[in-house]
């Protein structure tokens, strides 16, 4: 019995299902046969039932239909059941067809953490919710107790809760622009643009400030991030952190991206450090010189270290450091150069990427195939080796789509430094705030598990222009306390 209410949550779903397919060595191809992957579904009994048949092979999973005497929630709990059966019946059937198990098993989503903590807070032990998604979801051992222990870090952090706000302000000027990169970012070039963002984003700055306060939430987390804030010049980024300091006090922690090396000067950390914020990000990617001239990177591994000797020097007490496993042309070789590199640096903490190929990269662009999974695996396994190595434990995680492997990228610190931002952005816990070009913030509706968004627009002169519009978004989106 073909059932319209089940199939109206799937209408949109094809996109999830070429994921999968792609996950299990599909072609693209595969989606011009005709009713190749197509959900037979029906409704009995009060539950939601999936079956998909191809290559003389069929898979079949059913699941309860959530009941909730409010509509709207009823709907959306619905819609996410439904998608959840789909994916999760077709994950049996491809990997019945092929005989692969991904690491992450038919978890295709960015934010695997949340069944993990999904099912803590239903009061099922660490060990019982490991066995669930190893179960349920065919998740691998070690991926699932990978996420039991960074749900035990998150919850040692401070709660998060509708009367706390993040804050998020975005600076989109580069250098020069990885060829992996897909940020609404730009090459600062002559610096023409510097001086009318910074008007316009001063503007917004300060009516996001009453905006914060007539929502009547007090300030969690604030982020400047990009691109890259430090390669503003100097004059322009010691006004950004006059600015953020004055409209955003009293954050519990304060975080500036300063992740290219060749933008940053014994002036600027001075800036930094005088300024009370307590952790920055200089992110190398590799400490191999070949691979940072291919990727685009247009600074050297000596640099790196030059810069982390100059930050000591002026006392930034945390700082953290990125890595990418699968970068072109790199082996295990290489990368092992990479993570003695980090090592020798003692950085606080440490975030060990997989690379990811967006489609508006450059590498995506001119068609740059993903890096052998087995050997992209090794390298993660090798970064946490190294980041445990030096103390450290994993506290957030998060996977992208077009990852090497199905992989994921995951974040170490060493105890008390757990950076709070990245932990309620990647899990979705906390309202955003957020500044800038690209950025996008967020209203976190915990009880009905839904997120209202207000995104800034990417373009730098169309923010600009239309800094007013991104305001009133804003002010839609977190309207005055009554």
């Amino acid at each position: 019995m073909m059932n319209c209410e089940l199939n109206s949550y799937l209408e949109t779903i094809e996109p999830e299902l070429r994921v999968l397919t792609r996950l299990f060595g599909f072609a693209e191809s595969v989606w011009n046969e005709p009713k190749k992957f197509v959900p037979l579904t029906a409704e009995r009994d009060g539950q939601f039932i999936i079956r998909f048949e191809a290559d003389g092979r069929c898979a079949e999973r059913a699941v309860s239909a959530p009941e909730d005497t409010d509509e709207r929630v009823r709907t959306l709990h619905r819609r996410r059941a439904a998608r959840r059966l789909c994916k999760q019946t077709l994950y049996d059937l491809l990997r019945e067809i092929t005989g692969i198990q991904p690491p992450w098993g038919s978890l295709t989503g960015v934010r695997p953490t949340h069944l993990m903590l999904e099912a803590l807070a239903e009061g099922l032990t660490p060990e019982d919710a490991v066995r669930r998604l190893v179960r349920e979801f065919d998740v691998s051992p070690s991926r699932a107790a990978l996420l039991a222990e960074i749900a035990a870090e998150q919850q040692k952090l401070p709660a998060p809760g509708d009367s706390w706000m993040d804050v998020y302000i975005g600076i989109p000027f580069c250098t020069t622009r990885c060829a992996y990169c897909s940020f609404s970012s730009g090459e600062i070039g002559d610096g023409s643009l510097v001086g009318p963002y910074m008007a316009a984003l001063i503007r917004e700055m300060r009516a996001c400030a009453e905006i914060l306060k007539e929502s009547g939430r007090q300030l969690r987390a604030l982020y400047v991030g990009g691109g890259t804030p430090t390669a503003l010049p100097q004059e322009a980024f010691e006004q950004l952190l006059a600015e953020t300091l004055f409209c955003f006090p009293g954050a519990m922690e304060y975080t500036v991206e300063a992740g290219r090396p060749d933008t940053l000067t014994r002036a600027k950390l001075r800036a930094i450090r005088q300024a009370g914020i307590s952790r920055i990000s200089i992110n190398p990617q590799t400490m191999n010189d070949r691979t940072l001239e291919v990727i685009g990177r247009a600074h050297t591994a000596q640099q790196v270290r030059d810069a982390y000797a100059l930050a000591r020097e002026e006392a930034i007490p945390h700082i953290n450091m990125d890595v990418i496993a699968g970068l072109p042309g790199e082996n295990e070789a290489d990368f092992a150069h990479t993570l003695e590199e980090a090592r020798k640096l003692h950085p606080e903490s440490f975030t060990v990427h997989t690379l990811a190929i967006k489609r508006s990269s450059r590498m995506s662009l001119e068609k740059h195939p993903l890096p052998d999974g087995e050997m992209t695996a090794r390298m993660v396994d090798a970064g946490r080796e190294t980041a445990r190595a030096m103390g450290m434990v994993p506290y957030y995680l998060y996977k992208q789509k077009q990852m090497a492997g199905n992989l994921e990228n995951t974040g170490y610190a060493l105890p008390g430094h757990a950076c709070l931002y990245n932990v309620d952005i990647m899990e979705e816990t906390s309202h955003i705030l957020a500044m800038g070009a690209g950025g996008i913030s967020k209203r976190i509706w915990p009880e009905e598990g839904h997120i209202t968004r207000a995104p800034n627009v990417s373009n730098i002169l169309e923010y600009i222009s239309r800094t007013d519009e991104m305001i009133s978004r804003k002010r839609e989106l977190f309207p005055p306390l009554k």
